[in-house]
């Protein structure tokens, strides 16, 4: 029991200094960590359910993780770059300061797209789901991506 009160510790502990480092930032990074770990749970345990579990399979669920991972890094990099570009032209004077676009909604995106997989998973133990749910993941996921869904 006291192991799993250091690890609640260590995790508050890291989620809270993120918070402290990087504001609102650091919640949607740790909203999208927790998203994955869950999401891979649960598509594991689909996969077990069904008799169709493997760790070549969850090995590829791992460097799909490792992908959207990288995904999310650039457009934070991305952010920054530009942050930085855009503070140090004397030429170039917005009437804004520009501090992040890309990263935000890359993470809300990836965050979206964990959540309604999650879903699906959910939904393949049994779990009933309710429509509006889905819908609304849905229309968040396509307001995001500015797209229809097709």
């Amino acid at each position: 029991m006291e192991k799993v009160n250091e690890l609640k510790l260590l995790l508050s502990g890291l989620a809270a200094a993120l918070s402290a480092w990087m504001g609102w930032l650091g919640w949607l990074i740790v909203a999208f960590a927790g998203c994955m770990a869950l999401d891979y749970l649960t598509g594991s345990a689909v996969a077990a359910k069904q008799g169709q579990w493997s760790s070549a399979a969850a090995k590829e669920g791992l460097w799909h993780k490792a992908g959207s991972i990288a995904a999310v890094l650039v457009a934070l990099v991305f952010d920054q770059l530009a942050a930085t570009v855009l503070e140090n032209l004397p030429a170039l004077d917005l009437p804004f300061t520009y501090t992040s676009l890309l990263g935000p909604l890359v993470l809300v995106w990836y965050i979206l797209t964990e959540l309604g997989s999650i879903v699906e998973n959910a939904g393949a133990l049994g779990a009933p789901i309710p429509a509006f749910l889905r819908k609304a993941i849905q229309s968040l996921h396509q307001a995001v991506d500015g797209s229809d869904g097709e």
